[in-house]
């Protein structure tokens, strides 16, 4: 559970600041009200932290390995990337062209009709969210880990 919380704390931390510096790139920046940019904001960044314990889950099922991020960085990292941007392109796609639930700006680079920022969000972010928690994890996680055993004396009823 410690090991999923520091990587939604990762999450949340780093997508917010995306959702921040990308915001001007959807049709919300200069059609809303700040309060509603800023539900906005934390609402996709929620999503995010969604997406990115999804994709930690899947690794950890594909590697059958809890603590991927400091022993298999790199297959972890490739399977968060992989699935994140496929469930990306196609929620972008879906949101943007079938539900209307948001737009792009004409400043919003394009890939094959899908906003550039977004897939970059999770092929840049997930390999900053591994080299932070691989710089924190065994100072944070590592004394749940290593817990001293109590030690106890075994006897039987009734020996001395």
């Amino acid at each position: 559970m410690a090991r999923a919380g520091l990587w939604s704390a990762l999450a949340f931390a780093l997508n917010l600041a995306w959702e921040i510096a990308h915001v001007r790139l959807y049709t919300l920046w200069a059609s809303a009200d700040g309060l509603s940019v800023a539900w906005a904001l934390f609402h996709c960044t929620l999503g995010d932290v969604v997406i990115a314990l999804a994709m930690f889950a899947l690794a950890v099922v594909m590697l059958g390995d809890k603590d991927w991020p400091i022993s298999r960085p790199w297959g972890g990292c490739a399977i968060v990337v992989a699935g994140a941007m496929a469930y990306t392109a196609w929620s972008e796609w879906y949101n943007v062209y079938r539900a209307g639930s948001w737009g792009y700006t004409t400043n919003m680079p394009l890939v094959f009709g899908i906003g550039l920022s977004p897939l970059l969000q999770w092929l840049v972010l997930p390999p900053v969210m591994v080299a932070v928690y691989r710089a924190l994890g065994p100072g944070l996680l590592g004394r749940h880990e290593t817990l001293p055993t109590i030690q106890t004396n075994d006897f039987k009823r009734g020996s001395p």
